[in-house]
C-alpha cells in the first residue's frame, strides 16, 4: 500500500495561525488593560468619597461659615456689591453641601480578590466588543462586556462565571468560513484590539494626571511615608473654619451693638 504524502499547509493557514497567536497575545493585553483601568477608576472613586467624606464636607462647612460672614456684613453695610457677595458665598455654600453628600454617600470601597480579577481578565479576553465577527456579535458581547463590569465593580464571582458559560455555551461561536475570511478577520480584530488597548491607555494617562489621580498619588507617597495627606488636609481647614467663626462672631457684636 503506497505511503500516503502528508499535507503540506498553505500559506494562507500557515499565516492565519501565526495571526491567531498574535491576536491571543493582544487578547491578553487588552484584558489586563481593561482590569487596570476599571481598577483605577473604581480606586480614584472611592478615595474620591473619601476625600468628600474627610476634607470635602469641612471645606462645605467653611463655605457655610463665608457665607455667614458675607451675610453679616450686607447687615451692617447694604449694598448691592454686598448683596452680591453674600448671595454668591450663599450660593458656593449650598453647592458645596450637596456635592459632599451626593458623591460622599455614593463612594465606597474597592478591593477585588485575586479570583475576582482572574475571571475579569479571562471575560474581557474571551468577549470583549473589539473582538466582533459583525454587527450583531458586537452589541451582544457589548452588553455581556458591560454586564461583566456590573460584576466586576460588585463584586460578583458567580454572576462573572454565568457570563463566561452563557457566552461559551452560544451556537453563535460555531465557524463554518473559509481560511481567507477567517484570516481577514482574525486581522482586523488585531487592529482594533490594538486600537483599543492604545486608548486605554491614554485614559491610564488622563486619569492618573487629573486632580483626584494626582491627589491620590500625592497620599499614597505619604502613607509610604507614615503620614496622612487627607487628615492634615482635614486639620487645615478645621483651622479656617475656627477662624471664620471667628470672624463671624466679631461681626455679628458688631451688628448687635447699639
Amino acid at each position: 500500500m503506497p505511503e500516503q504524502v502528508a499535507r503540506r499547509s498553505t500559506p494562507e493557514e500557515i499565516e492565519l495561525i501565526r495571526k491567531r497567536e498574535e491576536l491571543s497575545a493582544i487578547s491578553a493585553v487588552l484584558a489586563e488593560r481593561e482590569l487596570e483601568l476599571i481598577d483605577l477608576r473604581t480606586t480614584l472613586s472611592a478615595f474620591q468619597g473619601r476625600y468628600l467624606r474627610e476634607v470635602g464636607t469641612l471645606y462645605a462647612e467653611l463655605d457655610e461659615w463665608n457665607a455667614r460672614i458675607e451675610e453679616a456684613r450686607a447687615r451692617l453695610n447694604p449694598s448691592d456689591a454686598s448683596n452680591f457677595q453674600a448671595d454668591e458665598a450663599r450660593r458656593k455654600a449650598r453647592e458645596s453641601y450637596e456635592e459632599a453628600q451626593a458623591e460622599s454617600s455614593e463612594a465606597r470601597e474597592f478591593t477585588p480578590s485575586p479570583e475576582l480579577k482572574k475571571m475579569y481578565r479571562e471575560a474581557a479576553r474571551r468577549i470583549h466588543p473589539d473582538f466582533a465577527a459583525n454587527a450583531d456579535d458586537c452589541e451582544r458581547r457589548t452588553r455581556l462586556m458591560a454586564e461583566a463590569n456590573r460584576a466586576y465593580e460588585n463584586g460578583d464571582e458567580e454572576a462573572l462565571r454565568r457570563i463566561l458559560r452563557d457566552y461559551e455555551s452560544s451556537p453563535d461561536l460555531v465557524e463554518g468560513d473559509s481560511i481567507g475570511a477567517e484570516l481577514v478577520r482574525t486581522i482586523r480584530r488585531i487592529s482594533i484590539a490594538t486600537e483599543r488597548v492604545a486608548a486605554i491607555e491614554n485614559e491610564l494617562v488622563s486619569l492618573r494626571q487629573g486632580e483626584i489621580g494626582l491627589l491620590k498619588a500625592q497620599a499614597d507617597a505619604r502613607e509610604e511615608n507614615g503620614g496622612d495627606l487627607l487628615a492634615e488636609l482635614a486639620g487645615i481647614v478645621r483651622e479656617q473654619i475656627e477662624a471664620a467663626r471667628r470672624t463671624y462672631a466679631d461681626i455679628a457684636k458688631a451688628d448687635c451693638a447699639p
